[in-house]
């Protein structure tokens, strides 16, 4: 199969799983995914077309640039107007709920996972569960920004608790990569039976923050002076997409946060420049990047995956929903939240792919003992969160009264 043949498949049948999701009352993210899922038990694409490889990238690249540009989105949807009105909301709760992923997390496994993973050699709570247990807890804090910004734009949600859902998902990523390095700066050296370096802990991962904020703002200045020059809809299109993918080329190349780069561009932009203009040309790509990659995120979907490591995922996935809704309830009521945002914000925190994916990669590959278990273990609780978070996210859309209506 070609790819092009492959991406005809993808749109033609995700539409249909759109429209019976849509007469099911669901987000036509639910019917995407669900679309991928079932294409990928029939095993008609091949998985290395879908997952790509370090010689072809196959279809992720069609994933990296949805992200980028759900990235951009999500930056732009964080104008500081709206940001003041709600920071006292944001400064609470972001700690809180990130914190409450990662002790839910990380201290019931480190009690559970000798029963669930029986047969790993030499194995102690010190030198296997506890590490692990860290780790997957630190992944656990970060939130993919793709599934929300998809139902809030079907449904055309604005308010309070959608300007503070985004600023969280944005903080989420940054104290995920943070609380990654922390964890792996403990794990690593309990693992090996070596010194904790508080250096590697900390310095490694502000640098990476602060380069890809930095790659962020030189872009998004270029892209306010760009605007000025492009005074018609379809070059501002041309502008916004050339800048979105320089950026990403760029973060890719120094080996920065592509998704954290994007995001300032978003926000650089949206603070400097008044026109709407330079955020709504994507709504007009926006459909068709999101079917085809919610349907790739779906034909993610690996049955012995989920048969290997199916019970930790499923542990993984209730102990990190518990966690953000206990800290976000805690959060929001030391910061004296609306109502709504303490009852329905911590329902759209449950999304979670690119970056807990990449951050569980990384942790494989140094982690050799236990690495393969948590891989397996993340990817499977992200097919797991695939499947639950778009309705919960609509869910607490519509019962705060920021779902206005269908998008048509």
């Amino acid at each position: 199969m070609n790819i092009i043949l492959i991406i005809g498949i993808l749109v033609v049948v995700a539409f249909f799983g759109g429209l019976l999701a849509k007469k099911l009352k669901l987000p036509l993210v639910t019917g995407y995914i669900i679309i991928g899922i079932l294409l990928s038990l029939t095993h008609l694409i091949p998985r290395e077309l879908i997952t790509g490889t370090s010689d072809n990238p196959g279809l992720s690249i069609i994933t990296d640039i949805t992200l980028a540009i759900v990235a951009y989105l999500v930056g732009g949807s964080l104008n500081l107007k709206d940001l003041r009105k709600v920071g006292k909301d944001i400064a609470w709760i972001t700690p809180f709920e990130a914190a409450g992923a990662w002790i839910l997390v990380t201290l019931p496994l480190t009690f559970l996972c000798r029963f669930i993973i029986p047969g790993i050699s030499n194995a102690t709570l010190l030198n296997t569960y506890f590490p692990m247990a860290l780790v997957l807890g630190a992944i656990s804090c970060a939130t993919a920004p793709a599934a929300s910004v998809a139902i809030m734009h079907e449904y055309k949600a604005k308010g309070p608790l959608t300007t503070t859902l985004l600023a969280i998902i944005v903080l989420d990523d940054a104290i995920a990569v943070i609380a990654f390095a922390i964890a792996m700066g403990i794990a690593k050296p309990l693992t090996l039976g070596s010194n904790i370096s508080l250096c590697q802990m900390l310095g490694t991962p502000v640098l990476y923050i602060i380069k890809s904020i930095g790659l962020g703002v030189i872009f998004g200045m270029g892209l306010v002076y760009m605007s000025r020059l492009a005074k018609r809809r379809g070059l501002s299109l041309v502008v916004v997409l050339g800048i979105i993918l320089l950026c990403t080329g760029l973060a890719n190349f120094l080996n920065v946060s592509s998704i954290l780069a994007n995001i300032v561009v978003g926000f650089v932009v949206t603070n400097m420049v008044k026109r709407k203009e330079i955020f709504n040309v994507i709504e007009g790509i926006e459909d068709i990047l999101f079917v085809i990659f919610f349907t790739l995120a779906g034909m993610h979907f690996d049955f012995r995956v989920i048969k290997i490591a199916g019970t930790l995922a499923l542990l993984i996935t209730i102990f990190r929903c518990l966690g953000k809704l206990i800290g976000t309830r805690i959060g929001a009521t030391i910061a004296h939240s609306p109502p709504k945002i303490k009852s329905y914000l911590g329902f759209g925190l449950f999304p979670t792919a690119g970056v807990a994916v990449g951050l569980v990669l990384l942790a494989g590959r140094s982690l050799t003992v236990i690495g393969n278990i948590m891989v397996n273990a993340i990817l499977a609780s992200v097919i797991i969160n695939e499947i639950i978070a778009p309705p919960l996210t609509k869910y607490a859309l519509f019962k705060s009264g920021e779902a206005k209506s269908h998008k048509v």
